[in-house]
């Protein structure tokens, strides 16, 4: 193997990847319409949802060179549309203001692309129009709340030829592009994959509330699906609204599982409830544990999964386990290591060729000189040469504005975010059942 040079400077634009299971959507600039040349100087985009996650999606792209924000849309106009607008503003970013998105769609000819950032349930209605619409979307996660709207965002985009994203971000993040094609794929450093683990853990946490002053007319949430802003406000929680935990954190990490796996699972089993909170206000599960199975062709892999709401352990991650090594994974800065078995073959020689950075253990006793109990039975770690410091979402973001572009096949087109969603959905129904549930891969297909 020849040495690699400066893989601190590794390029993500550059880097070939695999999109897994599906393999990536290409686009084509003639594909993609006139809207949208390869040489714009300027992508004009709108958003749709300028709540939190909306705020993030803006304040992502305003870091980067080649996107204008040209609208913005929300329902809660005189809340979370001025606020949007106030930070555009900030940036010196003219734009105009929709409270309905089917305005916005009917008001701005010139748009190449939109990003949607709204609940759950509104995904479907909202990505279809848009992709009729001839516009390519940039969906945050999870799909849809039902399985049934879920199929129908990537019918949508298989039928126009758009571009359609969906917002499982840790796609396209450097560090977890270079450990599956470096440490799991190329070098083969964990050795055979014998089992996952995961979670996502938060600590107890009050519901959302809202400024008194300025809460949404009844008529306007009645007319939008709510019936309250207690529901508008929290609507993960509602079954009708989104998915509860295991859809909103659990999506993105069960995604992982399916990534690395190269297959999406061939059964799930799951527990969960509602332990803790109100169940009239939290419909769905507030802990859940779950365990997917995969089949590789050599034995059976089994990954276990938990989301607990009440508690912060270890926050939140993914563990890939080998017989050579054990992968740990995060979007949390610092969090990516890997970890050699005794039993396994020196990695000197990934040291000496730049895959991995020597181990932190041994660093740290030479510096302190002193070995204490717990380093001296502790596996070592070891770091990854990649460097990143950019917003989580920007990787993601910036591929689906090259797809847009006819430049870079999508990291997560709607074919592969749908295996996922069904993973989700049978989870829930496994919750709901108590039963293990087999799946075909004829469950997996749009």
């Amino acid at each position: 193997m020849q040495k690699r040079e400066n893989l601190n400077q590794w390029n993500r634009r550059n880097f070939i990847r695999s999109t897994a299971m599906a393999g990536g959507l290409v686009l084509s600039s003639s594909a993609i319409g006139k809207a949208a040349p390869a040489d714009a100087e300027e992508l004009n985009i709108a958003i749709i949802g300028i709540g939190a996650q909306g705020q993030q999606l803006i304040n992502t792209c305003m870091k980067m060179t080649g996107v204008r924000i040209q609208a913005i849309c929300d329902i809660w106009e005189n809340y979370n549309l001025k606020q949007g607008s106030r930070i555009l503003t900030g940036f010196q970013q003219e734009h105009k203001t929709y409270v309905d998105y089917q305005d916005m769609l009917a008001g701005e000819k010139d748009l190449h692309a939109v990003l949607i950032a709204t609940p759950d349930f509104c995904h479907a209605e909202q990505t279809v129009a848009c992709l009729q619409a001839g516009l390519p979307v940039y969906c945050e996660s999870m799909m849809a709340n039902r399985l049934d709207d879920a199929r129908k965002m990537a019918q949508a985009a298989k039928e126009t030829g758009k571009p359609l994203q969906i917002g499982f971000q840790r796609r396209s993040h450097p560090k977890y592009q270079y450990c599956l094609d470096h440490i799991v794929n190329e070098t083969k450093l964990l050795g055979e994959i014998t089992a996952l683990n995961g979670q996502w853990n938060r600590p107890v946490q009050t519901d959302r509330g809202y400024p008194r002053r300025s809460p949404l007319d009844e008529a306007v949430l009645n007319k939008y699906g709510y019936r309250s802003m207690q529901q508008f406000r929290n609507w993960q929680w509602y079954r009708d609204l989104g998915g509860g935990p295991i859809a909103e954190l659990g999506s993105h990490q069960i995604d992982i599982f399916n990534w690395f796996m190269n297959t999406p699972p061939k059964s799930v089993y799951a527990g969960g409830g509602t332990e803790f909170y109100d169940t009239e206000t939290h419909e769905w599960d507030d802990t859940v544990m779950t365990i997917c199975e995969y089949e590789t062709g050599k034995r059976t892999i089994r990954a276990f999964y938990q989301t607990i709401n009440n508690n912060s352990n270890f926050g939140h991650y993914e563990n890939l386990m080998g017989d050579q090594g054990t992968l740990y994974l995060s979007e949390a800065s610092g969090r990516v290591k890997v970890y050699r078995e005794p039993s396994s073959p020196d990695w000197e020689k990934w040291v000496k060729i730049g895959i991995l950075q020597a181990p932190e253990e041994k660093q740290e006793q030479k510096k302190e000189g002193v070995i204490t109990i717990e380093e001296s039975v502790a596996p070592p770690s070891y770091n990854m040469p990649v460097t990143f410091t950019d917003p989580v979402f920007q990787p993601h973001l910036e591929n689906f504005f090259h797809a847009v572009r006819g430049k870079e096949k999508l990291n997560c087109p709607a074919e592969v975010a749908y295996a996922t969603a069904v993973t989700v959905f049978k989870i829930q129904e496994s919750i709901q059942s108590g039963m293990k549930i087999e799946l075909k891969a004829e469950d997996f297909q749009v």
